[in-house]
């Protein structure tokens, strides 16, 4: 019988917004590309009848739809399999939630003959895994809450705690995780990052630059608050001569920061939404002169390991960063970046100025910045994952 690599996510979908979401499915989709045969499994949402047919059998590896793929930019190796959840799932009672159904019929009867090893940020799959003797491997990006549980975190078959950041470990070291199976990992970027699209990312050029402007900041990610983009707004406002795009953010988001442009009369800033399919986000980069990653000071800020800085890295394109602890450590890197104060839209508009006047947009990008980039990469985080695993036991 054929065994996998499983990742497991509590939600999956393809709506903008969900940082954890394409975390998840990015982790999977390199284990995969890394040539273990890998199925990214999540609940499917349905009130369908016929979905009670599929819970007899239903662990049915298969390609990702091709929506999916867009949405996520993964590549053809991966599976994916939908587990039903039907409309009485979650409606109150412990019998029927979809943690029961998960770690008493789906995972015992359905997924476990098919494993080999587990990956999920998900602690009640963890849970179930390691009970059911499946080398486990647990994710934790955010601060622990209440104390693990010893007979899990002491099982020869939970293998290693994934963490972004050292106060996260510290958390989980508090809370009881045995420090030797606790580690942090930055994230990563996709290999598609590294390939150069000079066509594609002139035609963005042609599309974005406005009003005889020369020069383009671009800014990817969330577009909440605490990411700096009110800052980011305002020092859009002291460069009139640079023109702006925002790549990122829900509907809602978009809707509420075009009202506050709007509001302000500042006409040099464009916001692009979410990018479909995702594979251009890799020109939109590279048209860039610069990449701005701006971001507010305070707890957020302690522990954020951001998909979208080692995108940049990868582009080649120079950056401008906000010094927030997690990112100090590049300070002195050989990325091409200038580095401002947090909170401060005027210290981000001179550092964006600097790099302008420093550091001329390169076609083929800055090779400093891309070799750099290479370490990060979501295919060698899962390698320095499973070099915690014993060999016996990985897929």
């Amino acid at each position: 019988m054929k065994k996998y690599y499983i990742y497991f996510s509590r939600k999956l979908s393809l709506q903008p917004g969900t940082a954890h979401e394409i975390h998840d499915v990015l982790c999977a989709n390199a284990a995969a590309n890394l040539g273990y045969s890998t199925v990214l499994i999540y609940p499917h949402e349905s009130s369908s009848d016929a979905n009670l047919l599929n819970l007899i059998s239903p662990f049915n590896p298969k390609p990702p739809s091709e929506e999916f793929k867009e949405f996520y930019n993964t590549q053809d190796k991966l599976q994916v399999a939908l587990l039903p959840k039907p409309w009485f799932i979650d409606k109150g009672g412990k019998l029927t939630s979809f943690n029961t159904l998960l770690s008493k019929y789906y995972f015992p009867i359905h997924i476990r003959p098919h494993t080999q090893i587990v990956h999920t940020r998900d602690w009640n799959f963890a849970k179930t895994a390691v009970l059911q003797k499946v080398p486990t491997v647990y994710e934790r990006h955010y601060y622990q809450d209440k104390s693990f549980e010893p007979e899990i975190v002491h099982s020869p078959f939970f293998k290693i705690a994934i963490t972004q950041s050292e106060i996260i470990r510290e958390s989980l070291i508090q809370h009881g995780m045995p420090p030797e199976k606790v580690v942090w990992l930055d994230n990563g970027f996709d290999p598609s990052f590294l390939a150069r699209q000079p066509e594609e990312a002139e035609s963005w050029r042609k599309e974005l630059l406005a009003n005889e402007r020369q020069h383009l900041a671009v800014y990817s990610g969330a577009l909440h608050r605490f990411k700096g983009i009110d800052d980011l707004i305002d020092a859009a406002r002291e460069l009139p001569q640079v023109q702006f795009a925002l790549t990122g953010g829900t509907e809602s988001q978009v809707s509420h920061y075009q009202q506050i442009i709007d509001n302000r009369n500042i006409n040099n800033v464009k916001l692009l939404g979410w990018i479909l399919p995702r594979s251009r986000l890799v020109s939109v980069l590279q048209a860039a002169d610069v990449l701005v990653h701006p971001h507010c000071s305070g707890d957020a800020a302690n522990f954020t390991n951001p998909v979208k800085f080692f995108q940049y890295m990868a582009s080649g394109t120079p950056i401008v960063a906000t010094e927030i602890p997690p990112l100090m450590r590049f300070k002195e890197s050989q990325m091409i970046a200038a580095w401002c104060q947090p909170d401060n839209p005027t210290s981000l508009a001179q550092c964006i100025q600097h790099v302008i006047n420093t550091y001329p947009r390169r076609i083929e990008g800055y090779p400093e910045s891309i070799e750099f980039a290479r370490q990060f990469s979501w295919e060698n985080r899962i390698e320095k994952i499973m070099s915690y695993v014993e060999e016996r036991m990985r897929p």
